[in-house]
């Protein structure tokens, strides 16, 4: 693939129901937004994942719904949070969704934070110890990548022990010869964290990025390749992702005042300030776009910030998406 042409997908509202503050009577937006992908030839679609930190539709549940509604697009995760979950149950679920969808499911994955009242909360309502998380992390997608196969695995962890299971059915994207459901680690050059680096080498098949810059994302890619390189791993049919958040607007002050807005509603602060964007014109957007396929994205995904992110939908796919086909 030519690096300046990745392939783009869209992050679908499925807080963006809840951030109104009223119960939604159905998930007909998000169904529609994903057609509406489809049918412009993007690549896939995305859902994130929270429990109570920041309430959303259940992401696998919703992906499942989406395999039904679409044919083509592939369906991810942006990212789950597998430590919220008990292994065995999450890879008969992923195995189902990848079922119905004939091999289209996609796992972002992170070990999420635990860096505020919601967060520990939400730790604790699913009896899971944060400050154990990463090891959990780890543990479940040892175990989900064994079980996906449908063959007898075995572990013998800090966390789970798993004698002889056979886990079906079988994930498709094992039987139709695509080596398993891929998993894309996030890995973050501003964590500083070299277990990050060793995990995404050891058992990832990529990595998923937000907040880097460009030049960061390209340091993170050589250096998850490097490793993974030390192990043996073949890196080349790796793939590299980037999660943007924009906003379009040709009025600049407007669509960043739209975004800080929606931000803070959706994480109670505008966390991260001038890593997310950028907010304004077509061509802006378009730019930062390319900056990061040129600095090794294979694929982008793009989140609006916008409590209307159906009309923003439209310009983008008819005003920047063509620019990368």
């Amino acid at each position: 693939m030519n690096p300046t042409k990745p392939k783009l997908g869209v992050l679908l509202p499925t807080r963006g129901l809840l951030l109104r503050g009223e119960q939604p009577s159905n998930a007909n937006r998000v169904f529609r937004m994903a057609e509406r992908v489809e049918a412009a030839g993007l690549d896939s679609v995305w859902v994130g994942d929270s429990l109570i930190a920041k309430p959303r539709l259940e992401p696998l549940a919703t992906l499942a719904a989406l395999a039904a509604r679409t044919a083509r697009v592939r369906l991810g995760t942006a990212v789950l949070l597998p430590a919220l979950r008990h292994p065995v149950l999450l890879a008969q679920t992923m195995a189902t969704v990848d079922l119905i969808s004939g091999g289209r499911l996609i796992i972002g994955a992170g070990v999420g934070g635990a860096f505020n009242d919601e967060q520990r909360g939400e730790w604790a309502a699913a009896g899971v110890d944060p400050t154990r998380r990463a090891r959990r992390f780890e543990e479940i997608v040892e175990i989900a990548k064994g079980l996906g196969p449908g063959q007898p695995h075995t572990h013998q962890g800090r966390h789970f022990s798993l004698d002889s299971v056979t886990m079906l059915p079988a994930a498709t994207q094992h039987l139709n010869g695509a080596g398993g459901i891929p998993w894309l680690l996030a890995t973050h050059h501003r964590a500083q964290q070299q277990a990050q680096i060793d995990r995404a080498a050891r058992v990832g098949d990529g990595i998923i990025a937000i907040s880097d810059t460009p030049a960061e994302f390209a340091e993170v890619i050589a250096q998850v390749d490097a490793k993974a390189e030390e192990m043996g791993r073949d890196t080349t049919r790796r793939e590299n992702v980037f999660y943007l958040t924009v906003n379009l607007n040709e009025d600049e002050a407007a669509a960043k005042s739209d975004a800080e807005d929606w931000l803070t509603r959706y994480y109670g602060a505008n966390i991260w300030g001038t890593r997310w964007g950028p907010f304004g014109g077509v061509q802006q957007v378009a730019d930062r776009m390319a900056a990061y396929a040129e600095s090794g994205a294979n694929t982008l995904i793009v989140r609006l910030a916008t409590s209307d992110p159906e009309r923003q939908l439209d310009t983008f796919l008819e005003r920047i998406a063509p620019q990368f086909t």
